[in-house]
């Protein structure tokens, strides 16, 4: 830095030396712009579509499933339960998507009542993951963060690696067809010590392979605070993980003071402020975040429609805002994990009340000024968070002795997607929204 304003003083007195008159009048000095030193400021973001998370609502995105036959050689992971098994009774899927529109399908063991077959999608196809962002844009939802698993992607694991490799593939593509923000998030779940290390591999090798940093070749990859974001989600969590919060620490260090340099979210627990339910009594934790550049509290799970209290968030953003760390809070529609465990009492664990629950968290979070939302999430049927295309309930298959949950049988499969564009438009600042859930004309 010091180099620099001699630099710029140096030039400041040429400057004022060569602009004086042959007659000996002294000129102006003519000004001379500062050079910019890349390392301290961040990178030149013209021409990116999104130089910011700033006054965006952004979802998650899975991308894990996969259907026998498609090419990814993993049979139908995720959407199968227990011993890779996958069949009336047995599967991890609370959802079942709604697959009308999508060119490439994949017969499933399950059957309808009237006998007639049931179809799934695969992610691995460029197709479906095109036609996924098509209904970003349809709908005004800026774009998604892409999930990806550590324990996946991992270099014992070289399936894993590839059908995630090949996921981004598809949506890098289509994030640039049809405008959408894009950002990797790295999911921490699973995770050794080891294994958080390698992170800061994958990323270096994502860097090069995608041209993640060339505005030409991903115009629309998310930026923050002049230089690329990434997510790590999974720190401060106090489930006894197989890693600590020095660990991550360290892997920040490392992706902040690289050659490459990032901006950094950070997902951590709903109740990392006060050191509550969900998370680990650390101050290190403080410390960690104060670091990065965006603080995401995970919040899928913590409360209902009858619990849900938004002042968490105002002390949230308060802390943030004295400490120099923008917030992102999180908002999703509902939620079941009954067929992951074979528990008909976990079906709706937290129900999405035609959309209430959700509109009733985005109202929350603008009130009290949040310009950004991360929403959970876009596909995640193993949970019942998806907002993308489901079946109504009426139109689900048969499962067995259990049952799939669905969009309620009044609404459309594209309501959530439409719900989450209204509160997109909310956060871009267009007028006429406020606590009551927007009404869909025909």
């Amino acid at each position: 830095m010091k180099k620099i304003k001699a630099l710029f003083l140096f030039l400041m007195i040429i400057g004022t030396i060569i602009s004086c008159s042959k007659n000996g009048e002294e000129q102006e000095p003519i000004p001379v712009d500062p050079v910019v030193d890349e390392k301290e400021t961040g990178y030149d973001t013209s021409g990116l579509l999104y130089p910011s998370y700033t006054g965006l609502v952004m979802a998650g995105y899975q991308g894990w499933f996969a259907a026998q036959g498609d090419g990814s050689n993993r049979g139908w992971y995720h959407y199968q339960g227990p011993n890779n098994t996958f069949q009336p009774g047995i599967t991890n899927v609370d959802f079942w998507p709604d697959i009308a529109e999508y060119t490439k399908t994949y017969k499933s063991p399950f059957k309808f009542a009237n006998g007639s077959d049931a179809y799934l999608y695969s992610p691995y196809d460029e197709e479906s993951v095109d036609l996924h962002f098509k209904w970003m844009k349809d709908y005004g939802i800026d774009g998604v963060h892409m999930q990806r698993f550590v324990g996946e992607i991992k270099p014992s694991n070289a399936s894993g690696k590839r059908h995630f490799n090949k996921v981004l593939t598809n949506a890098l593509k289509a994030a640039k067809k049809y405008g959408r923000a894009i950002s990797v998030m790295y999911d921490l779940s699973g995770c050794s010590s080891a294994d958080v290390a390698y992170l800061e591999q994958d990323w270096k090798e994502l860097v090069t392979t995608f041209k993640l940093y060339d505005k030409v070749e991903n115009p629309t990859y998310l930026w923050h605070n002049k230089k690329p974001l990434m997510t790590i989600w999974g720190v401060g969590f106090n489930d006894n993980r197989n890693y600590t919060i020095a660990n991550v620490n360290t892997l920040v260090e490392k992706l902040k003071s690289g050659e490459k340099k990032v901006s950094i979210m950070l997902g951590v627990p709903y109740y990392w402020r006060d050191f509550g339910a969900d998370t680990e009594k650390s101050p290190a934790l403080h410390d960690l975040i104060k670091k990065i550049d965006i603080v995401m509290p995970w919040a899928v799970g913590r409360y209902g429609m009858e619990n849900y209290n938004p002042n968490n968030l105002r002390q949230d953003m308060q802390w943030c805002k004295t400490n120099k760390v923008d917030y992102v809070p999180l908002v999703f529609p509902g939620f079941s994990w009954g067929n992951m465990h074979k528990d008909a009492s976990l079906y709706n664990s937290i129900p999405r009340r035609k959309g209430d629950f959700l509109w009733t968290q985005v109202a929350g979070a603008v009130q009290f000024g949040a310009k950004s939302l991360y929403v959970a999430m876009f596909d995640e049927i193993d949970e019942g968070t998806a907002i993308f295309k489901c079946a109504r309930e009426a139109d689900t298959p048969l499962n067995g002795d259990l049952r799939f949950m669905g969009i309620e049988n009044d609404l459309p499969s594209d309501y959530y997607l439409w719900l989450t564009g209204q509160a997109a438009r909310w956060v871009h600042g267009q007028a006429g929204y406020n606590y009551q859930k927007p009404v869909r004309t025909p």
